[in-house]
């Protein structure tokens, strides 16, 4: 199974009682709980060591940083990450090809970040075949001399196209309102690539400038590849017996056994003969 994408284990959406979970880990005489996901599941496992400790138990709360947002605070990177933004610059690339087989081709790519716009920044960076990163951290205007669309009507006027590549969560202070939640608490994002897309036909229409516009939204296919090597490499267990390990082995049955401290190893220089000097 590692070599597919997703997971096996299954995810879910919507709170859960750390009270109730800490019940069946007493109730299954589990001592360790791993807690693989992105930044609500490291919630969910603070919550649930927190529930522990207001016990007095023994049971360890280990959080596996896995989401392809890379937006946990003090890592790093986080595993998915690679993979996403490496597909994230196919769909640029493939954007790229489109608007620049067309008359006056804008073309916009939307990719996951609620409140990060590392993948769109990676991917960009990737193939330098985007024009505009637009990211949740940094807010933008549409309107005036430097506001979005007119900065987006000069590029494809002096270079005949653009790509705009563009994280989910970006502009939402543009859109109007919106309180409502989801299962996990968290607030529904406005539809921002479809309000550019209508801000973008509007302005060229009245600047009456030729306009074929591409949309790319590779959303969920960038997270459900298998991982790519970077991260295949992240994912494997290291160690010198590692290969052991990962069937699941130790060298007491049948795998490698563990080589000695590097102080105890010979040393190819240090230890060799040293040759007699002849009187």
């Amino acid at each position: 199974m590692n070599e597919r994408g997703g997971t096996i284990l299954g995810s879910s959406r919507g709170a859960q009682d750390p009270a109730v979970i800490v019940d069946r880990l007493v109730e299954l005489d589990i001592d360790i709980l791993m807690v693989i996901g992105g930044d609500g599941s490291m919630r969910g496992a603070h919550h649930i060591g927190a529930e522990i400790a207001a016990r007095g138990l023994t049971i360890g709360v280990v959080g596996v940083p896995k989401t392809i947002d890379n937006d946990i605070p003090h890592i790093g990177q986080s595993f998915g990450f690679s993979t996403a933004f490496a597909k994230a610059a196919e769909s640029i690339k493939a954007a790229r090809v489109e608007v620049e087989a067309a008359v006056g081709g804008v073309g916009i790519v939307k990719v996951m970040g609620r409140h990060a716009g590392f993948i769109a920044c990676y991917a960009a960076l990737a193939n330098h075949d985007a024009d505009f990163v637009l990211i949740p951290e940094v807010g933008f205007s549409l309107h005036g001399e430097n506001g979005l669309l007119a900065l987006l009507a000069r590029r494809v006027e002096e270079r005949g196209s653009a790509v705009i590549v563009l994280a989910e969560g970006a502009g939402q202070d543009l859109l109007p309102a919106d309180d409502r939640t989801d299962a996990s608490g968290n607030a529904v994002l406005g539809d921002i690539a479809g309000f550019l897309r209508e801000q973008i036909a509007k302005h060229f229409a009245d600047e009456q400038r030729p306009l074929t516009m591409r949309y790319f939204n590779p959303g969920y296919a960038i997270r459900s590849v298998p991982a790519d090597a970077s991260d295949s490499v992240l994912l494997r267990p290291s160690g010198p017996d590692c290969g052991a390990r990962r069937d699941g082995r130790s060298h007491r049955h049948g795998g490698r056994p563990t080589p000695p401290p590097l102080r105890q190893r010979p040393h190819p220089v240090r230890d060799r003969a040293v040759p007699q000097r002849l009187s």
